[in-house]
């Protein structure tokens, strides 16, 4: 069991660091919000939220370009931002 708790802290502190990439990036940011119809006050109020964080995954990982680029500036492999995703839904269900 703390094996699965460790990959899930993990995955949820990769899915955090993959949004605050994401707000970096202005253009991405504004279309990530524009596309799950998130505001910014709901986007602060729910950044821990595991659904809000598969949300940003995917939306990276929908967009190679961005999934490289997020990969590249965090110093990580593109797999891993995907596999913090599925740890993130098998850790909450279907959330």
């Amino acid at each position: 069991m703390h094996d699965v708790t460790n990959a899930a802290d993990d995955a949820e502190l990769l899915a955090l660091r993959a949004l605050g990439w994401l707000i970096g990036e202005p253009a991405r940011a504004e279309r990530f919000l524009a596309l799950t119809g998130l505001d910014v006050a709901t986007l602060r109020a729910r950044a821990g939220d595991p659904v809000i964080l598969r949300a940003v995954i995917d939306h990276i990982a929908a967009h190679e370009p961005d999934l490289v680029a997020c990969a590249t500036a965090l110093a990580i492999d593109p797999p891993a931002l995907v596999r913090a995703r599925d740890v993130l839904e098998s850790s909450c269900g279907p959330c």
